[in-house]
C-alpha cells in the first residue's frame, strides 16, 4: 500500500499493485481490506479524498457491515462524497451479501425443526429496523419452495393479511406453510396480537386444507417458535373443534 498520506492522491495515481481493483484481480478479493472492497463499490472519490478514504469513513460511521444492512439512506447522505448513485451501489452490495448468507443456510432438504427455518431467515430479518412479515411455502416433502414477503410494517408492527397468505399458498399449490416476522427491538416475546393472529391463521389454513406448521419470531440472534412452545398444536385443536 502507499505510504500513509491520508490517501490524498487519486487512486489512479497509485501504483497498479496498490489500486484496489487491480489488486483484487491479481491477488483475489480476500487480500483486500474492508475499506478497499468498499472503494471498489464506491468507484470514484472526490477532490482531496480517494474512494478508500470514503470507504473508511463509511465503515467508521456504521461500525460494522451488519449495521449498514438496514441503515437509512439519509445516514449515508451525511457522508461527504456519497450521492444517490454511490449509496445505491453500497446498499445493493450489502443486500446481495445478506441474501447470499441466507442462501448458504438454505439446503434443498426437508425442514425438520424450527432451527432450520430460523437459520435461513436470521440473516434476512435480524437487523431490520421495521417489522417484515414473510411466508415460507413448503412442498409435500416439506422442502421450502419459496419465501414471499407479505407485509412490511412500521417500526413496531406489521399487518399481515391472512387472506393474502393463504392465496399465495393456494396459488403455488403449497401443502403447508410457515410464517415468520422480526421484532426490531430484538426481543422475541410474542405480543397478544401475535398470538391472536397465529391462532386465526391456523384455523383459516385448516379450512383450506393447508397446514400451518409454525410461526417464528426473529430477534437479535435469537428466535421464538410457536410450535416449540406447543401453541400450534393447541390452536390446531381449536380448529378441529376439540375443547
Amino acid at each position: 500500500m502507499p505510504k500513509q498520506r491520508g490517501y490524498s492522491l487519486s487512486i489512479r495515481q497509485w501504483s497498479k499493485d496498490d489500486r484496489p481493483r487491480e489488486k483484487l484481480l491479481k491477488y483475489g478479493e480476500q487480500t483486500l481490506s474492508n475499506a478497499e472492497l468498499m472503494a471498489i463499490i464506491i468507484r470514484t472519490g472526490t477532490p482531496g479524498r480517494s474512494a478508500v478514504d470514503i470507504g473508511r469513513e463509511v465503515l467508521h460511521r456504521f461500525r460494522s457491515l451488519r449495521a449498514m444492512s438496514d441503515a437509512d439512506i439519509t445516514e449515508f447522505r451525511e457522508i461527504a462524497g456519497l450521492k444517490n448513485a454511490k449509496i445505491a451501489q453500497i446498499k445493493a452490495a450489502v443486500e446481495l451479501g445478506r441474501r447470499m448468507h441466507s442462501e448458504e443456510k438454505s439446503v434443498e432438504q426437508p425442514v425438520r425443526n424450527s432451527s432450520d427455518v430460523a437459520e435461513r431467515l436470521m440473516p434476512l430479518l435480524r437487523d431490520l429496523k421495521k417489522e417484515r412479515f414473510v411466508v415460507l411455502l413448503l412442498d409435500r416433502k416439506n422442502v421450502i419452495a419459496d419465501v414471499i414477503e407479505i407485509d412490511q410494517g412500521t417500526v413496531d408492527q406489521a399487518n399481515p393479511h391472512i387472506r393474502e397468505i393463504l392465496q399465495q399458498a393456494i396459488r403455488k399449490n403449497s401443502a403447508s406453510i410457515i410464517v415468520s416476522h422480526n421484532h426490531p427491538s430484538g426481543s422475541v416475546e410474542p405480543s397478544d396480537q401475535d398470538r391472536l393472529f397465529t391462532k386465526n391463521l391456523v384455523i383459516a389454513a385448516r379450512a383450506t386444507g393447508i397446514c400451518c406448521f409454525d410461526h417464528i419470531i426473529i430477534g437479535d440472534n435469537c428466535y421464538y417458535s410457536f410450535a416449540d412452545e406447543g401453541l400450534m398444536n393447541a390452536y390446531a385443536m381449536v380448529a378441529k373443534g376439540d375443547p
